[in-house]
């Protein structure tokens, strides 16, 4: 109930004591002293009555506030967004309490409404601003009501978006897996297209392993169809960029073409420097250099 409502309802109420004593012949020359006791008693109660109900328009008042501070909260979409279970749990607590708190209103306001009427104090005044207590105390009640319905159903739409996060959550899991394996994948196809294998020794081991094959009045053949592997060192076209060959000869018998490498002496031995990579390694994976 708003200050201003509570003002005109105390006037009202003080007003309507004051006409209710007033309307009593207390002038009249034959008063008895019992009479006078009496009208004096039923003063007494009647201005308690008033002083209760005025105490409970201040109540009543102070629910409303409560309330609407209740309102404030579950009015704005962003106060319950991210907030812990606790505070939603608190919420819940506050309205129980209010809740409770507009029961013991009601009751008391019947409990007022009985003795207005035993104490004969009752009077339209008076029971028209009991009927507005009573409909202020429903209203508050519904709107409670309607608080713990809107909190029932943030409380579900939080647990929606929760339940929604968790699932996008495992999508994204999924697809950073998924992303993550065919990386995987591509470095591993990618270092496997870029093994080379390359052979270093002198005519007679390198004979030894077929990997060349000489015969009288027949053409050197390198690298026949069962050359033995084991011998070849195993690298990385990217990173292989010179060797060193541990000799004073060298040549390369394999088809390298001669314009993507050149060998030249350093420290009096040998060594062979790539200087066009895609070129070199472009026919074969395998190369092969002789040292005599």
């Amino acid at each position: 109930m708003k200050i201003k409502q509570i003002s005109q309802l105390a006037a009202a109420i003080a007003i309507a004591g004051t006409l209710w004593s007033c309307g009593t012949k207390t002038g009249e020359s034959n008063v008895t002293d019992s009479t006078t006791t009496a009208l004096r008693d039923s003063l007494e109660t009647a201005l308690a009555n008033q002083d209760s109900l005025l105490m409970l328009i201040n109540d009543i008042s102070t629910d409303m506030a409560s309330i609407k501070g209740l309102e404030q909260i579950l009015g704005d979409p962003t106060t319950l967004r991210g907030d812990s279970p606790s505070k939603r749990q608190q919420i819940r607590n506050d309205m129980a309490a209010i809740q409770a708190t507009l029961q013991q209103r009601r009751e008391r306001l019947e409990e007022l409404e009985k003795k207005l009427k035993s104490s004969g104090a009752s009077n339209s005044t008076l029971k028209k601003t009991i009927e507005t207590l009573k409909a202020q105390i429903a209203d508050q009640e519904s709107t409670i009501s309607d608080l713990k319905e809107k909190l029932s159903t943030a409380n579900i739409k939080i647990a929606d978006l929760n339940e929604k996060v968790d699932s996008l959550s495992t999508t994204v899991a999924a697809v950073t897996e998924a992303k993550d394996q065919a990386e995987e994948e591509n470095v591993k196809l990618s270092d496997e297209l870029n093994i080379c294998y390359y052979a270093i020794g002198s005519k007679k081991e390198l004979k030894q392993y077929d990997i060349i094959k000489t015969g009288f009045l027949r053409k050197t053949k390198v690298l026949p169809e069962d050359f033995d592997s084991s011998y070849f060192h195993r690298a990385d076209k990217r990173t292989l960029t010179t060797i060193e060959l541990h000799s004073t000869k060298a040549k390369v018998v394999t088809d390298q073409p001669t314009d993507s490498y050149k060998i030249e002496d350093m420290d009096g031995q040998k060594v062979l420097k790539i200087t066009n990579t895609a070129r070199f390694w472009d026919k074969s994976n395998y190369l092969v250099i002789q040292t005599d």
